[in-house]
């Protein structure tokens, strides 16, 4: 008769995870020695790997369950209005033991990101709290703009002690961007191999694979074995915390193939490298865009890709990780280029900065309206004799604008992505002519309806209805060709394309029905 009692491995794990966190009661569980006498599947240790048909992972999740029911909100979201307040009226008080209390148990990725809610003059005082105990991961996690304020309080010895312990890919995220006199006195207390791999990355391009890469990898030559590359594995000192494929590598040191970590694993020691080894790889040369590099791991479902010199050596390794960081930036790029801010801004810089990052296409925008306004002058005697133009010439402007906006963010994705190629760039350009024409048919008879209901008037709604299918294909058209030209002449679309769409939409949808107008109407 099966007993039905809790299992031992229940209790067991509620105590420890009540005292000592979950982590402990895993590594607790699974490393009890069963007392004396008792063995066999009815002991209490097997009890703890399948208590009441369960498997142990189904013990924690049930333990965790019970013992921390309410509180998930809190652990998806550990930085809450409540917490932020609790360690903003810690720094106030002054007291740093319970700032760090507080502060310490997150992850640095949250430690970033309560670093980056907070003021300029909170920022010091919670740098200054938490001391040496700030990670050296946090600095990789946060945004430029409060990387450097945070790096500028902090002394060199301790900007060398954190990059010793990062990614060398990380160490050059933190130093890329210091004065050159600074960067020399941080890297001077760096041990000289280290220091040599990140002066290395400092010296490709900005933006490029050679910066986003890691330099420590694991490469092994094809004539080894299994056997030999595990015990390589096991004793080596200076391999990477982590790490998804082995390199194999001729005498030369250039690839020729890989090997999933996995794959070793599940193969007899006798089996050699060669045997098992994928010969098809994707190399990235250190030159590389990095946007190209994230374009090629989602092409290719890449986990990892070998970096390689203009000898076509193998010099690092990027990965997934890295990559994930780089969509993310450029995607906050294009976003940002798109609504007219051409430098990085963030939540956290001062009014100052971002009026000034702001200004330049504000005023740029400002000179295309005057332009806007200069045709409508140019029609002041037909609006003056019928006002009814004055209250419908907006709605035309404003459809073809979002119109072309539209069509505008598709096309600057299609560049970004290279969906949009020479060879398939008539089809798409007539594909946006006819979705214009279309949408311009559609609310033309819509409006046109409107216009004639509302002041009585069906020749008004004729001229209203043309306008909006002129104004709809030319922001179809415009759309698709400014970004096209504008990246043709090497301007990045995202940064103009959305001026000049405007400006086109406007000046014609203006044109068009004012025009039409005095054509028509009087």
């Amino acid at each position: 008769m099966t007993d039905k009692k809790p299992g031992f491995a229940s209790a067991f794990f509620v105590e420890i995870r009540r005292f000592a966190g979950p982590a402990v009661a895993y590594k607790a569980c699974f490393e009890h020695t069963p007392p004396a006498g008792e063995s066999g599947p009815n002991c209490r240790f097997h009890t703890c790997m399948a208590s009441d048909q369960r498997s142990f992972r189904d013990i924690a999740h049930v333990a965790d369950t019970t013992q921390l029911s309410g509180q998930t909100e809190e652990w998806d979201t550990p930085l809450t209005p409540a917490f932020v307040r609790e360690v903003m009226r810690a720094l106030d008080r002054g007291d740093e033991e319970v700032v760090r209390s507080l502060v310490m148990p997150l992850r640095p990725a949250d430690q970033a990101e309560l670093l980056e809610l907070v003021r300029s003059d909170e920022l010091r005082a919670l740098v200054q709290a938490l001391g040496s105990d700030l990670e050296p991961d946090v600095l990789s996690e946060l945004e430029e703009a409060v990387r450097d304020d945070v790096i500028e309080l902090m002394a060199p010895e301790d900007i060398a002690a954190a990059v010793q312990e990062m990614d060398s890919d990380d160490a050059v995220y933190i130093l890329e961007d210091m004065p050159a006199d600074e960067q020399r006195e941080v890297l001077e207390q760096v041990p000289a191999q280290e220091r040599a791999a990140i002066e290395r990355s400092l010296e490709y391009p900005e933006d490029s694979a050679g910066r986003i890469m890691q330099r420590d990898l694991v490469a092994v030559p094809p004539f080894w074995d299994v056997g030999q590359t595990i015990d390589f594995l096991r004793e080596a000192q200076d391999l990477p915390d982590e790490f998804y494929e082995i390199f194999v590598v001729d005498p030369s040191y250039r690839p020729i193939g890989t090997v999933p970590l996995s794959r070793v694993m599940r193969t007899k020691r006798p089996v050699p490298i060669e045997d098992i080894m994928d010969v098809e790889q994707t190399l990235i040369p250190a030159e590389t865009d990095q946007e190209d590099v994230a374009l090629q791991f989602e092409k290719y479902d890449l986990i990892s890709a070998a970096v390689v010199d203009e000898n076509e050596r193998l010099v690092g390794v990027v990965t997934v990780d890295d990559v994930v960081e780089v969509i993310a930036d450029e995607a906050s790029e294009d976003i940002r280029r798109l609504g007219g801010i051409v430098s990085e801004e963030s939540v956290s810089d001062t009014v100052v900065e971002t009026t000034r990052n702001r200004f330049s296409w504000l005023f740029v925008n400002l000179l295309t309206a005057i332009l806007a306004s200069v045709v409508i002058a140019l029609f002041e005697g037909t609006i003056q004799s019928m006002v009814a133009l004055a209250i419908l010439m907006p709605i035309v402007a404003s459809m073809g604008g979002n119109a072309g906006t539209q069509t505008m963010t598709v096309a600057v994705r299609a560049l970004a992505t290279r969906d949009l190629v020479p060879i398939n760039t008539s089809r798409i350009i007539t594909r946006e002519v006819l979705v214009g024409f279309l949408n311009g048919l559609l609310f033309a008879i819509l409006m046109g309806a409107v216009g004639a209901l509302w002041f009585q008037d069906p020749l008004l709604g004729g001229v209203l209805a043309a306008a909006m299918v002129i104004n709809m294909i030319m922001a179809g058209l415009a759309g698709i060709l400014v970004p096209l030209g504008l990246d043709r002449f090497g301007i990045d679309p995202a940064v103009a394309s959305s001026v000049f769409v405007t400006t086109v939409t406007d000046v014609v949808g203006f044109f068009a029905f004012l025009g039409l107008a005095a054509i028509v109407l009087l």
